[in-house]
């Protein structure tokens, strides 16, 4: 089969590579499309490994068809050859072919296509792991999303809106701003005119504050912010694009019992992640089939010209999930 190689200049080329071997509990999927995560981007520059026994090229999320089964996957799951499923994956995605355990596997939702459905694992997963089990977040909370243009932002913000939450969102400009509309956040922060740390300083005066903040980027202004939140906050960490480095108020932490946490989709062990999608699919699918939540596309390739695909999330320039059709 064929699959996305990562040349030593770090340009990728579409290549021959083995075909999987399935294990007992894994299917083997024919892959019909892949969605880009910046996960992908940070294994391509050598900064994200795939965990052990996972395949060397990139890809988290994948839509496809079930073309075999191993024997235990076939006695403890209802999975059959031709069902649609999409899969979350350690690595792997950009292929052809890739072989998954069977409790990592999701049904295609009924309306959704290929590509739809391509982005729904791994980014679904994060949203779900970090508002709920991280965050514990509950009706009537109020939730900061960070970065409310990125994919991961255009999962967490409907999701959040569909179970009842109040929404603030960032944002570089007024035009950004315009394209995440469809989004429905309660609140917008244009922080090219604004200044985010006042306008949750503002919150927390009128009562409204933040109770749960997923932050991907950090640096500098999440020292600022973090200062503002309601009592009992959680500020989940996921990246930290903006800087790896912050100045916080120990005491205002403690005082407020604030608690700072590092999250993480892909360190989590395979019964972990099995929990989180059999919850996903029980709490989850029925509003993405109902079309309450529905996965945002922002662009699809080839997978042939991934080098381009990837050039789109290098610059920042998607609203929603950029795509790779593989078949």
């Amino acid at each position: 089969m064929k699959a996305i190689l990562v040349n030593d200049d770090r340009s990728l080329r579409w290549d021959n590579v083995p075909d999987p071997t399935i294990k007992m509990d894994e299917v083997l999927v024919e892959i019909h499309a892949a969605a880009l995560n910046r996960a992908d981007l940070m294994q391509r520059e050598g900064d994200y490994p795939p965990p052990p026994g996972c395949p060397k090229w990139m890809g988290l999320e994948i839509a496809g068809v079930i073309v075999e089964l191993g024997d235990e996957a076939k006695s403890k799951s209802n999975w059959k050859i031709g069902d649609k499923v999409c899969a979350l994956l350690g690595g792997g995605g950009y292929a052809e072919y890739v072989a998954v355990r069977y409790d990592m596997l999701m049904p295609v939702p009924e309306n959704c296509s290929m590509e739809e459905a391509a982005a729904i694992p791994e980014a679904f997963a994060t949203a779900y792991l970090n508002l709920f089990i991280e965050g514990n977040i509950k009706p009537g909370n109020t939730l900061l999303m960070n970065a409310g243009a990125s994919g991961l932002a255009s999962v967490i913000i409907p999701m959040a809106k569909a179970f009842g939450v109040r929404v603030i969102t960032t944002v570089l400009t007024d035009k950004i701003a315009d394209s995440i509309k469809h989004l429905n956040a309660d609140r917008v922060v244009v922080t090219g005119r604004e200044d985010i740390s006042e306008v949750l300083k503002e919150e927390l005066a009128k009562g409204t504050s933040v109770d749960v903040a997923i932050d991907c980027l950090g640096g500098e202004i999440m020292g600022k912010c973090i200062h503002y939140l309601s009592h009992g906050a959680r500020w989940i960490m996921i990246a930290a694009l903006a800087g790896q480095k912050t100045e916080i108020d120990l005491k205002n932490i403690y005082v407020r019992n604030v608690r700072i946490i590092g999250s993480t989709l892909r360190s989590r062990t395979p019964a972990v992640k099995a929990q989180i999608l059999a919850e996903l699919i029980e709490k989850v699918f029925p509003k993405i089939e109902c079309g309450e939540i529905k996965p945002t596309i922002y662009a699809v390739f080839p997978i042939t010209e991934a080098d381009a695909a990837h050039d789109i999330l290098y610059k920042g320039e998607n609203v929603g999930k950029v795509v790779l059709r593989v078949k």
